[in-house]
């Protein structure tokens, strides 16, 4: 995929761009990963779509200069730029997204249902609450403990380690909290990234409407030993609207977006 850059306001958005079917497809990666994670498909979908994987803000080869705040609108402004760019004129296009991507695809799915031909997320954020992330995001006293707790990370760490000794914390998330708390650059980006994120919230009874209204395929797969996010929070979306969402476990972790997941993931987007 070749790399190229658009301007949005004071910030400069990174994306890839390859392919020449007649169709666009919009790639949203997941928390800490970029544009990168998605070049493996341009081999088995080259023929059939335009592919377009964005670095979000705090990611990647973007440089954002918009403060702590990204919205639905500024993405679909991106997005529409970088159709302009490349010249795709399509009225609508299909979606994939990933992890964290997969919330903010949710959230396009809202607001554009008109523009959105077919959406396929993997693992995704936003079909559930996240109590942690809504109190460190949604509320300014738990955003302001949120910055605190990552400038200063000591007794975090030491009720993380207390709850794996006690084995009230599933090895998985332990090990996956552990990994964004004891770097200083880490724990700095997950609260700007958690932070500029913030607007994204899918009303999940309007997404619904929309996808029936609209008559959008929706697929789902999810990762059979993924602890992070799990598939239930799939069959609960689902359920209603079983003639257009379909839900799909396969055998992976978290990590569905992978070259050796293709099968299932080309074959949603055909």
């Amino acid at each position: 995929m070749q790399s190229a850059f658009i301007t949005f306001n004071s910030s400069r958005i990174h994306y890839s761009y390859a392919g020449h079917g007649p169709k666009m497809l919009l790639c949203l990666h997941g928390y800490g990963e970029s544009e990168e994670n998605f070049h493996f498909l341009d081999l088995y979908l080259e023929k059939d779509y335009q592919l377009i994987a964005i670095d979000l803000p705090f990611h990647g080869k973007t440089k954002w200069k918009e403060g702590l705040q990204c919205t639905v609108s500024d993405l679909i402004t991106i997005i529409n730029t970088i159709r302009i760019e490349r010249s795709i004129t399509a009225s609508s296009y299909t979606l994939i997204g990933f992890s964290m991507g997969g919330r903010l695809a949710l959230s396009l799915l809202q607001e554009t249902p008109d523009s959105i031909e077919k959406v396929v997320l993997l693992a995704p954020d936003g079909l559930s609450v996240n109590f942690w992330y809504w109190l460190s995001t949604q509320t300014f006293i738990g955003n302001r403990l949120f910055r605190l707790t990552m400038l200063h990370a000591g007794w975090f760490k030491m009720l993380l380690n207390i709850g794996n000794t006690l084995k009230i914390v599933n090895p998985s998330v332990y090990k996956f909290t552990k990994h964004y708390i004891d770097d200083k650059q880490v724990r700095s980006d997950l609260y700007a990234r958690w932070t500029c994120m913030r607007k994204f919230k899918p009303e999940l009874t309007i997404i619904k409407t929309m996808i029936v209204r609209y008559h959008i395929p929706v697929t789902l797969i999810y990762g059979e030993y993924d602890k992070i996010i799990r598939y239930e929070h799939g069959e609960k979306f689902r359920y209603g609207i079983e003639p257009f969402c379909t839900l799909q476990v396969i055998a992976s972790g978290h990590q569905v977006l992978h070259e050796k997941n293709v099968a299932a993931i080309a074959n949603a987007l055909h």
